[in-house]
């Protein structure tokens, strides 16, 4: 398994669990001196990040692209994939679609979080779940011109009423016609969710594709209850190689964040 750390671009999305904020030379550089393989990017749009500089930065600080966030879509532009408005819909999916086509020039997948959106006033369960399956098809055709996953988070109940638990998001993938949308499995989510994230994680098997590493209070492992043991079991045991990427709260600042992110994955990588 291979280890990562969260930069966020995204002013609107400051307060939430992200490593490093704003600056993403000196993020890239920090990451780099502390160990990390790579970098998750958190952009506000496709449009604000230049891939080939991108390149240039990653590749001078020996580091990878673990994945690119589009949650922007939602916390900045207010776009979700199940709106009950048609034209947000639409924009929803081109805002995602810029992401994956930039996260896949840069080799790396794209993740689709908060922009699913949820069901409810008016808005039927199996409408809003159509309407997500129908996007990640689309989308995940986009990846696949690029060679690359497309990544599906499962939220808790407090941020998405669609698919919260593992299996349930997993049995919504296996029904989908195109097979490169693999789960983000969130710790943090999880341990809300699931009432044993180690069985979960064995379930989804090989549906897996990233995972965020981070404990029940969403600072970095280490500093709240969960017991990794048994989580780092069950992804070996399905043979996960992908990358334990730190989305925690900068606390009790970043640099104390990301050393305490390394320390655990260094601890239980072995």
């Amino acid at each position: 398994m291979k280890s990562a750390i969260t930069i966020s671009l995204v002013p609107e999305a400051r307060g939430g669990p992200f490593v490093f904020w704003d600056d993403l030379a000196a993020a890239c550089a920090q990451a780099a001196e502390l160990g990390f393989d790579a970098v998750e990017i958190f952009p506000s749009a496709a449009e604000t990040l230049d891939p080939s500089a991108v390149k240039r930065l990653i590749a001078m600080h020996g580091l990878g692209i673990a994945a690119l966030g589009s949650g922007a879509g939602w916390l900045k532009h207010k776009l979700r994939l199940t709106d009950p408005y048609a034209s947000i819909r639409k924009r929803a999916r081109e805002f995602a679609g810029r992401v994956i086509d930039v996260a896949g020039d840069l080799g790396a997948p794209a993740i689709i979080g908060s922009m699913q959106g949820r069901w409810g006033d008016g808005l039927a369960r199996e409408q809003a779940t159509g309407w997500l399956s129908e996007a990640l098809e689309e989308l995940a055709e986009r990846a696949a011109r690029h060679q690359t996953p497309l990544l599906y988070e499962p939220l808790n109940r407090y941020e998405t009423n669609l698919f919260n638990r593992q299996g349930e998001a997993a049995a919504l993938l296996r029904s989908l016609r195109m097979p490169n949308v693999k789960l983000l499995c969130d710790l943090f989510h999880m341990n809300i969710e699931e009432s044993s994230i180690a069985d979960a994680l064995r379930a989804a098997g090989s549906l897996v594709g990233h995972v965020h590493f981070v404990d029940s209070n969403r600072l970095a492992v280490g500093f709240g209850h969960i017991d990794m043991g048994p989580i780092m079991a069950a992804l070996r045991e399905i043979g996960y190689a992908g990358y334990l990427s730190g989305e925690v709260l900068p606390l009790p600042d970043s640099v104390a964040a990301a050393k305490q992110t390394m320390k655990a994955f260094r601890e239980m990588n072995r």
